[in-house]
């Protein structure tokens, strides 16, 4: 089943973030049918830095490159504003679709972009971001490779002109749609009456603007897909912080082993003893 084939059902896709291989290789394993590669999350992780636009294009695509080597679910993936004007969109859809993309996401946040749930971003006219698009439909190779439309303009001129702006990039050839940082439960209710006509993305950011709601509440909303992009980052710095505490307070990891796996249990998720196994078939034999 394609992602198209499978946003087309239901019940809602339950997306959630992930920022390497081995988050990605955790979120299969845990049963999840597609997962989303987050530039925040990718910024948090590999720069150690918040999502102001620091991410490239081309850390996005390696990033992208070494996850689908290791899964096979789809990938939806956020490529922040493309990278550039409608040239640089249509080069990072070609370069994250040869990477595994099965979906890509562009905004329309003036450069530098910054986080959907942090104040001060700017955008680019609709007019552009509708160019935008129509470059990634242009420079993709597969109609099942998904464009992903998203605005952030609820935060700058508010909910009316958010989705008028969606209307247009809907015009454009948009396969799905994401509205960014909706800012209560009427506003994601009225979204969801404006397009029921289009898989719909919802965000969920613990602490941010939009209210965090269950998979099943956001389907009785009208929503398609539901990512939760930040929260693996968030849990992980949680429980990395404690470590190090402890650790340092310590001098050992005794009181955090029952929130570890051993060597054992990690070799077992990454597929150690089927690597060596499948190593042995080359072997020389005389």
């Amino acid at each position: 089943m394609t992602l198209r084939q499978r946003l087309a059902a239901k019940p809602i896709l339950l997306a959630p973030g992930v920022f390497d291989a081995l988050s990605a290789l955790l979120a299969e394993q845990a049963g999840f049918e597609a997962i989303y590669l987050s530039g925040a999350s990718i910024a948090y992780t590999r720069l150690g830095r918040p999502d102001v636009g620091l991410v490239t294009a081309s850390e996005v695509e390696n990033t992208l490159a070494n996850i689908r080597e290791r899964v096979a679910v789809p990938i939806i993936v956020d490529a922040d504003t493309g990278f550039g004007n409608a040239l640089n969109v249509a080069r990072t859809v070609t370069m994250l679709e040869r990477a595994g993309a099965s979906a890509i996401q562009l905004e329309d946040q003036a450069t530098p972009k910054r986080c959907g749930h942090l104040d001060g971003k700017a955008l680019i006219p609709a007019a552009e971001m509708a160019g935008k698009i129509r470059a990634a439909l242009d420079a993709r190779h597969s109609a099942d490779t998904l464009i992903v439309a998203r605005t952030d303009a609820v935060a700058v001129e508010g909910l009316a002109p958010a989705l008028e702006r969606a209307e247009r990039y809907l015009a454009a050839g948009a396969d799905a749609l994401f509205v960014e940082a909706l800012r209560s439960e009427g506003e994601m209710k009225a979204t969801a009456r404006f397009a029921p006509r289009v898989p719909l993305l919802a965000n969920m950011v613990e602490g941010g603007k939009t209210p965090v709601l269950a998979a099943a509440a956001l389907e009785a909303l009208g929503f398609s897909i539901v990512i939760f992009p930040g929260g693996l980052a968030r849990a992980l710095a949680f429980a990395a912080r404690e470590y190090f505490t402890t650790l340092k307070r310590d001098g050992t990891t005794a009181a955090c082993r029952s929130r570890m796996l051993d060597f054992d249990g990690l070799n077992a998720v990454i597929g150690t003893p089927e690597l060596f196994a499948l190593g042995k078939r080359y072997e020389n034999h005389e």
